[in-house]
């Protein structure tokens, strides 16, 4: 930013009040060769977006704020990032035939003279942040960098048979693996649980799912596809040439001293191969029950359970509710030299020292059911069992469990009571269940409000009595709602943690399984000896201002 640049900003901002002259004057005297915007913020004359908000004003322009607008990928490389860099600028949409740039300084002619020269639109100057627009432009400089790269490389490669696809995808040095390897550690930085790499008819999206919601991160040629997932094939095990079938493999890698895994599911899809990666970091499995955000009766409940020499832990919930990860807790507690634990899984996640780990093969007639045979043999104190998906699976563990076996397995019900009912539906007789079953552990992930931004509010009564939210003294609480800041990517939350509801096998609940009760009349029962529900247990996290009532009713209401 020129002298004269920085007086006329200056001037600006006097006349609005934002900042003083003797504030203007303090920070026209820094000679460290910085923008007078950044001087300003340094020194906490003004924010960043005020700064912004008056020059859009007084020049009658829209102020974008760049961590939540979703930045058109196409128009964002439609410059090369040298050119941005030197005028902070970046384009961040097309519209009505206009290229809509962010940019600090609007008022720089020369930069939206060469900017309409270069891309041969006409530019609609919008104002951003200056360091919200650099970050931007270094963020899709590097995915630039890279897809570009690819995309040359690939323009004589359409009709390469599999020995030079699979030749050119293995190339460790090669644009595929860099396209691959920034992808993955992107990913890993920015705290995601998967990588959706999906073919559309004309493009390649990218995306990732962090805190359970998914934020596209790259749009690239459908030419950089096929390379892209043979690389993923190889990393991972598959056989590259099949491309008919789904496939599954994994692998590892250690970024920043940290180990994280790779579990990759490859499915054909009418536009191509789709695949999903989800990140297993390792250091997550050494998480304490303490660490998941147990409340603490369910958390005393669960530790009694736990506690016993035999019987059966069930823990329940939709795909993605952290039913591995509580598991791996709860073996963390159990686990020690004195006796021997064995898991059988599908996939095997997470390995870890100290137990022995079965890997299940359908295909090689590996069943969980053959598995566990063979593990009752192997004279285990602990069985872990991923999934109890069938009677013959449910039969064995479920006769473990009663002779002097401690059983941990997951089940897909939406609450505890139905897990009961499931191992019915399922063929086992109610009379084993009921004598087997020590515990069933239903859990939800819902994400915890951001700490630098949550905002206190007292809600409206009618609708919290609406949706039965308790109010034991008849006070309307003081909650809190999700804003949205710079930590949190503007979202408002940041992190996971669990909702849970433990029901606790009792003599009356053990009867009335033999009776057959129904699902509804098991919650009835473990209610009224005690139990938490999901949603009570997620009002009571959203009292603790942990999470908002609009997250509670997302995931468990």
């Amino acid at each position: 930013m020129g002298a004269a640049t920085a007086k006329r900003l200056g001037k600006l901002l006097v006349q609005s009040g934002t900042i003083t002259d003797e504030q203007l004057a303090d920070a026209l005297d820094d000679d460290s060769g910085r923008s007078l915007s950044a001087v300003l913020v340094d020194k906490g004359y003004a924010s960043e977006e005020r700064i912004g908000r008056v020059v859009a004003e007084q020049m009658g322009l829209a102020y974008i704020d760049l961590v939540q607008y979703e930045i058109d990928p196409n128009a964002a490389t439609l410059i090369q990032p040298d050119l941005a860099r030197r005028y902070c600028v970046l384009p961040i949409a097309f519209q009505d035939d206009e290229l809509v740039v962010a940019m600090a300084d609007p008022a720089n002619i020369f930069a939206v003279d060469d900017l309409r020269i270069v891309t041969g639109y006409e530019i609609r100057a919008v104002v951003a942040a200056e360091t919200d627009v650099s970050a931007a432009i270094e963020r899709f400089a590097s995915l630039a960098t890279n897809v570009d790269e690819m995309v040359g490389d690939l323009e004589d490669a359409v009709g390469v048979g599999v020995s030079e696809e699979a030749e050119e995808a293995a190339d460790e040095a090669g644009p595929a693996a860099k396209l691959m390897n920034l992808v993955v550690t992107t990913a890993i930085r920015e705290g995601a649980g998967d990588i959706y790499v999906e073919p559309q008819e004309n493009e390649l999206r990218v995306r990732f799912r962090i805190d359970g919601v998914c934020q596209e991160v790259l749009r690239s040629p459908k030419k950089v596809h096929r390379q892209l997932i043979s690389r993923i094939k190889i990393n991972s095990g598959m056989d590259i040439a099949e491309k008919r079938v789904p496939q599954d493999g994994r692998f590892g890698v250690v970024l920043d001293g940290k180990a994280v895994d790779f579990r990759v599911a490859v499915l054909p899809t009418v536009q191509g191969e789709m695949s999903v990666i989800r990140l297993l970091r390792r250091d997550s499995i050494m998480l304490s029950l303490e660490d998941l955000g147990f409340l603490d009766q369910p958390l005393r409940r669960l530790m009694e359970a736990l506690e016993k020499p035999y019987g059966c832990i069930l823990v329940t919930g939709p795909t993605g509710s952290g039913k591995s990860t509580t598991l791996y807790a709860a073996i963390n507690k159990t686990n020690d030299p004195k006796s021997n634990l064995i898991t059988v899984e599908d996939p095997v996640e997470y390995r870890l020292e100290g137990l022995s780990q079965v890997q299940v093969h359908e295909r090689a007639g590996l069943t969980f059911a053959s598995a566990l045979r063979s593990i009752l043999r192997q004279d285990p104190d602990k069985v872990m069992i991923g999934e109890i998906r069938d009677k013959e699976t449910g039969t064995i563990a479920i006769e473990a469990a009663l002779t002097g076996h401690l059983v941990l397995s997951t089940l897909h019900t939406n609450d505890a009571p139905a897990a009961i009912t499931r191992l019915t539906e399922m063929g086992i007789e109610p009379f084993l269940s009921a004598s087997a079953v020590n515990c069933v552990l239903a859990q939800r992930l819902a994400r915890r409000l951001c700490p630098n931004c949550k905002e206190a509010y007292t809600p409206d009564e009618v609708a919290l009595r609406r949706i039965d939210f308790p109010m034991p003294d008849g006070k309307v609480p003081t909650l809190y709602r999700a804003v949205g800041c710079k930590k949190c990517n503007n979202i408002g939350y940041k992190g996971r943690m669990g909702i849970h509801e433990v029901m606790v096998m009792s003599e009356t609940l053990e009867r009335m399984t033999v009776e057959h009760a129904s699902a509804d009349e098991l919650k009835r029962q473990a209610v009224a000896e005690g139990m938490l529900t999901l949603r009570d247990d997620g009002y009571e996290k959203v009292r603790m201002g942990l999470t908002s009532i609009e997250e509670i009713m997302r995931v468990v209401v």
